[in-house]
């Protein structure tokens, strides 16, 4: 089934993920691609409607990213955020200007509500709140456009031309900040380019599997089952579609929360799957002697993930395809065109260059996390599966900083579970979407039964989020703080400190590596 498509093209924005999650709310499937995407092939996949995302340039410099006029030739509507909206007012003879002062955070904003896109935004009034974040402005929009908001700071807040059917806002409407900014999009894309929203999981469960069942033929395929989410939903989903000719390679390499292992293991043991466990701790911190770099950790551990696989492979004969439970999120974080790599995600960008197998299958790749989980519903997971917090694939490889010991992994061990242990007995698991503990590679003096001590800093991570792609410090009662650093004192050696991390996404990232 092919569904219609509304392209979000990426000049390095921070938010570009975020842009993209918002149409998939709208019931309507979006694929972020790079600026540099040739216009024909932009023609050939015939999308509904374009997104320009914002980014950290500007648009008169000669270095700035750009596109080709053409692209607002092809008879489809444009919607510009930020920069995207500063370069179509550049690339169409509008003037783009470096501001007095830069405009940043909540922002009044005062709306012309006869416009075209204003007037599909639900809810709106004629002042409502818009989320900033730029240096530069409009200063004079092209021939053939009309200002159609503003704010005290910034005469051009929202431009479009109605004919050509191109709109551009300064603001970032998929921020939740902004007020109707969802509802704004949501005007973009189903009424202004016409989608009905057929993206269901449903349908892509459907789709999927046959894909799947197509592309595998009579072949087998060996899966890398983390027990997470993510490859737990690719585990059923390539089951439905090959049943028996799927073998699921449980690989433990040592970096699992404490007895998570064992809990990986007792979770498939009635799902009738070809399931296969290896223990390879020995070999995964032998690779990561010495190794303290975050980057070369994830690279590292991705290739000698792939190492063990084909090694795997070779024991049941004739493998065809390695699956894996790679998400969108996964391949736009590893990078993007000229995107900045925010981390090589180990099955992504940690892939080494030979891959001993005739192709990698990844049924989940163009899902979000939330997608992830309504498709593993679909699919008849159980929540226990379904709703487990995520836990990347380098484990707590990427929770210590620096190099990593059998000591370190211990410690890190004992402390995470005294945190997770915690937060459930205050019921607040089902309220918080990710916690953990990192053991940082600082010391620091301290003093227990009148001695002195030089021991690690941990930290408490906790994040609320709806789609991981931001996410807000959890405001955990101090009182749990209190007991959790108390019990992990006392209980846990190696440690004489604990802190608490209260940093958003952005401008940090959930995890620490």
């Amino acid at each position: 089934m092919e569904h219609q498509l509304i392209y979000v093209i990426d000049f390095g924005g921070q938010y570009n993920q975020l842009i993209a999650r918002r149409v998939r709310e709208c019931g309507v499937y979006c694929e972020v691609i790079s600026y540099k995407t040739p216009i024909d092939k932009i023609r050939e996949a015939a999308p509904m409607g374009i997104i320009f995302t914002g980014g950290p340039n500007s648009v008169y410099l000669d270095t700035s990213p750009t596109i080709s006029s053409e692209i607002f030739s092809l008879g489809v509507p444009v919607l510009g955020i930020c920069y995207g909206a500063q370069l179509m007012a550049h690339i169409l003879g509008g003037t783009v200007k470096t501001a007095d002062s830069r405009e940043y955070g909540k922002t009044a904003t005062y709306y012309d509500r006869s416009s075209v896109l204003f007037s599909k935004t639900k809810g709106l009034s004629d002042n409502d709140i818009s989320w900033m974040s730029h240096t530069d402005y409009i200063s004079s929009v092209p021939d053939g456009f009309t200002v159609t908001a503003h704010t005290d700071n910034c005469p051009t807040a929202a431009m479009e031309d109605s004919s050509r059917r191109l709109y551009a806002v300064q603001f970032h409407p998929e921020v939740n900040h902004t007020e109707h900014g969802t509802d704004m999009i949501y005007g973009f894309v189903r009424d202004i380019c016409g989608c009905t929203g057929d993206w269901t999981m449903e349908n892509y469960a459907k789709t999927a599997v046959a894909q799947m069942r197509e592309k595998i033929g009579g072949g087998k395929v060996l899966l890398a089952l983390s027990g997470g989410v993510d490859s737990s939903v690719a585990a059923a989903l390539l089951a439905r579609a090959v049943g028996d000719q799927l073998t699921c390679i449980f690989v433990d390499h040592g970096f699992m929360r404490k007895n998570e292992g064992d809990e990986v293991e007792a979770a498939f043991a009635g799902w009738g799957l070809n399931f296969v466990r290896v223990n390879a701790k020995e070999r995964f911190l032998s690779r990561l002697d010495g190794v303290s770099d975050p980057e070369t950790k994830r690279k590292t551990i991705g290739e000698e993930f792939i190492r063990v696989f084909e090694a795997e492979a070779k024991k049941i004969g004739s493998v065809d395809f390695l699956a894996q439970g790679t998400i969108y999120p996964d391949v736009i974080e590893s990078g993007l065109g000229d995107a900045a790599v925010i981390k090589s995600h180990h099955n992504v960008g940690g892939l080494p260059d030979y891959v001993d197998f005739k192709e990698i299958v990844e049924p989940l790749r163009l899902l979000f996390k939330d997608e992830v989980r309504a498709l593993g519903r679909e699919l008849g997971l159980s929540d226990i599966l379904v709703d487990r917090q995520p836990f990347p694939g380098p484990g707590l490889a990427i929770r210590i900083i620096g190099e990593i010991t059998e000591e370190k992994l211990s410690v890190l061990q004992d402390a995470d579970l005294i945190f997770r242990e915690e937060i459930a007995k205050a019921h607040l698991d089902t309220d918080v979407d990710q916690y953990f503990a990192v053991l940082t590679n600082n010391r620091s003096v301290g003093v227990m039964g009148d001695g002195r001590t030089y021991d690690y800093t941990l930290a408490l991570r906790a994040v609320t989020t709806s789609d991981f792609m931001t996410a807000d410090f959890a405001r955990l009662p101090y009182e749990l703080l209190e007991t959790v650093s108390s019990r992990i004192i006392n209980e846990v050696k190696n440690i004489n400190r604990i802190v608490y991390d209260v940093t958003t996404k952005p401008p940090a990232t959930i995890e620490w590596e």
